[in-house]
């Protein structure tokens, strides 16, 4: 059975945090709160965890996966950000965004778009994804816990448990955060495109 952490959703406990950053080093898989839902992550260069997550989700090498980073240094590592981007991703972050950018040579391949070479990337406001991510060190590769069949993020930390307790190697509880989906934004090209509206107030990037 997975680990299961109660962590306080506003004041994150430091040695759980630690704890979960462990079970990351290790190779594991973690169920984690965002700000838009619960998500499923591992370490960037975890290939087998990574493996792991297409069979729980299953989804292909194909599916867009989301790099979460702790700031916008972190993401300008991972992306190709012009000056317009720089300051449109910097006026909306840490916030309900998922944004959709160029991969620079630091992303492994395994992530990217393989036809447009893009990458999702999120700078979360969640603070328990944030204080996991400053303890990592880096981005964590994740998608949203959407499971076979469903059409909507899993949001109740209990019920992720029961279903995913034997595939998963830690699940956390944040609290019951609802479904609330990222607006996604494209980057890509020379302005912006919303390319779904979801939490986020799409109005900056129109």
């Amino acid at each position: 059975m997975s680990q299961f952490f109660y962590i306080h959703p506003d004041n994150p406990q430091a040695r759980l945090i630690s704890q979960s950053v462990e079970i990351l080093n290790k190779g594991g898989v973690i169920v984690y709160p965002t700000d838009s839902g619960y998500a499923i992550g591992c370490r960037l260069e975890d290939k087998d965890a990574l493996q792991r997550i297409c069979r729980i989700r299953q989804i292909d090498a194909n599916h867009n996966f989301t790099l979460m980073c702790r700031d916008l240094s972190e993401l300008s590592n991972y992306a190709h950000v012009d000056n317009t981007a720089f300051r449109l991703i910097k006026n909306n972050t840490p916030g309900n965004y998922t944004f959709i950018l160029r991969g620079t040579k630091e992303v492994p391949r395994r992530l990217m778009n393989d036809k447009r070479k893009t990458i999702g990337l999120r700078v979360p406001s969640n603070p328990i994804a944030r204080d996991l991510l400053e303890e990592v060190g880096e981005p964590l590769m994740s998608t949203s816990l959407i499971l076979p069949g469903d059409d909507f993020t899993q949001s109740d930390p209990e019920a992720i448990r029961d279903l995913l307790g034997k595939q998963v190697d830690l699940v956390i509880h944040g609290g019951d955060i609802g479904q609330k989906p990222t607006t996604v934004i494209d980057l890509t090209g020379d302005g912006s495109v919303v390319v779904r509206v979801g939490t986020g107030d799409p109005s900056p990037f129109e």
